[in-house]
């Protein structure tokens, strides 16, 4: 998967990023070479899936290093945005943080917002790493973080349901389409979008369009590559995958599930929604739902004429450390551990993706662990030809401005043609003030 990823695109990243504002730094505590005894805080998001086995990598490092104590912070992604932001403002964030792609836009802007991990040598081994996937964490020339996996977002499917309907997973827009008065008929649904997740809709909608015009939503640069009328034939396909039974209208998905995410939805679950959208690296919170292989990954879906462009990856989440940490080394030694350690790599499988730690992939092929739906989602999208997602697509005012389109289209509340007027103007508007 780490092969996906064009050098141009990482370092275009990395030097975008950069030209966000300074600020003056505070005092950092060097390290020290020494791992002394101490207690490190760790915080991530995630399914629990991923909290399980997180929580057993941790206990492994409790075993090894019984001196260096972590205590663990973990939750939904739902609020986790915020919750770190205000701990960074009060300087109360903990040691070591699982982030997202977009926060080195909004935490560190200047590349100053986390420790610099390229002086935290030796403890921390970066030699796993493709200099293009350490790209993605560099902000002003400053690695910031580290990238955990490499992901992109797949369609997986409830194969008992599939199988019940006499149905076939679909390879084309039209045969998706085709899907929903199929399963309509026993009040099934082929696909649902997750409206917890953040963009879940209008990705999938954004999707269409990049691979009917060959632009790019959002540039890696943070500008805004849509017309205004690219914006509302992303709407239209919206409200036509509602009007043609594919997905739930917001209204249906509201009144079934109320603010459950899907994969904790009764509607899922019992199968009555028989497909998702989500990323590889995460969705094994579906998978741990359901009994045992019934979820499948199903293809990428084309134009009908072989055209598979459009659909994106990312880096999946990435590490950082705390600027303000008292404890680099140690820190340091644990994040190492996380991303490099072979005994760690096969406790924490695949909850996060296909590790870009070559020590941690190479860990797991050698265990017979590299297999599972993220594995069959890399290994499809890998011959695709994929768009790299820019961070600015993945702000959280971003997505609110997607998801107030999308709703007023599924409400009914404005037409398409009004709904992409307001989302352009408002997009352009806010990429412009944060680029200066």
């Amino acid at each position: 998967m780490k092969n996906i990823f064009l050098k141009a695109a990482a370092i275009g990243c990395a030097v975008m990023l950069s030209a966000c504002g300074k600020k003056k730094p505070d005092e950092v505590t060097p390290p020290d070479g020494k791992l002394d005894k101490c207690e490190l805080r760790f915080s991530w998001w995630g399914g629990d899936d991923r909290h399980e086995a997180t929580l057993n990598a941790i206990k492994l490092w409790s075993e090894k290093h019984p001196d260096i104590t972590i205590v663990p912070e973990y939750g939904g992604w739902d609020g986790w945005t915020e919750k770190v932001t205000a701990q960074l403002s009060g300087g109360t964030e903990p040691d070591i943080m699982q982030i997202n792609y977009d926060w080195l836009i909004t935490m560190s802007p200047d590349g100053e917002g986390f420790y610099d991990l390229e002086k935290l040598s030796p403890e921390l081994d970066l030699s796993g790493f493709s200099q293009d996937v350490l790209s993605f964490g560099r902000v002003d020339g400053t690695l910031n973080a580290v990238t955990v996996s490499v992901t992109g977002r797949g369609l997986f499917y409830n194969s008992d349901v599939y199988r019940s309907l006499n149905a076939v997973y679909p390879r084309t827009w039209d045969e998706l389409f085709e899907l929903g008065g199929k399963f309509g008929e026993k009040g099934f649904y082929p696909l649902d979008l997750d409206i917890q997740s953040g963009g879940t809709a209008w990705y999938l909608a954004i999707v269409y369009v990049q691979q009917n015009t060959g632009r790019q939503f959002i540039t890696m640069d943070g500008q805004l590559g849509f017309t205004v009328d690219d914006i509302k034939a992303a709407l239209d396909f919206y409200k036509e995958t509602e009007d043609h039974h594919v997905i739930r209208t917001i209204k249906s998905r509201t009144d079934e599930d109320g603010n459950a995410a899907l994969y904790q939805s009764p509607e899922f679950i019992s199968g009555n929604v028989a497909g998702v959208l989500e990323w590889g690296s995460s969705v094994g919170k579906y998978e741990s739902v359901l009994p045992e292989g019934v979820l499948e990954a199903g293809p990428f879906l084309t134009d009908g004429n072989g055209n598979s462009g459009g659909w994106m990856i990312k880096p999946s989440m990435l590490y950082a450390v705390s600027r303000n940490t008292k404890h680099p080394d140690e820190a340091a030694a644990f994040m190492n551990f996380l991303l490099n350690d072979k005994e760690c790599a096969k406790v924490l499988g695949t909850s996060r993706g296909i590790p870009a730690s070559s020590y941690a992939e190479e860990s797991l092929e050698q265990s017979g662990m590299l297999a599972g739906l993220a594995q069959e989602n890399d290994e499809m999208l890998e011959k695709l030809d994929t768009v790299t997602i820019s961070p600015y697509m993945e702000l959280s005012r971003m997505k609110e401005f997607y998801n107030t389109a999308i709703e007023k289209v599924s409400y009914g509340t404005a037409d398409t043609d009004s709904a992409a007027q307001e989302m352009y103007d408002s997009i352009t508007q806010y990429l412009e003030k944060i680029r200066k």
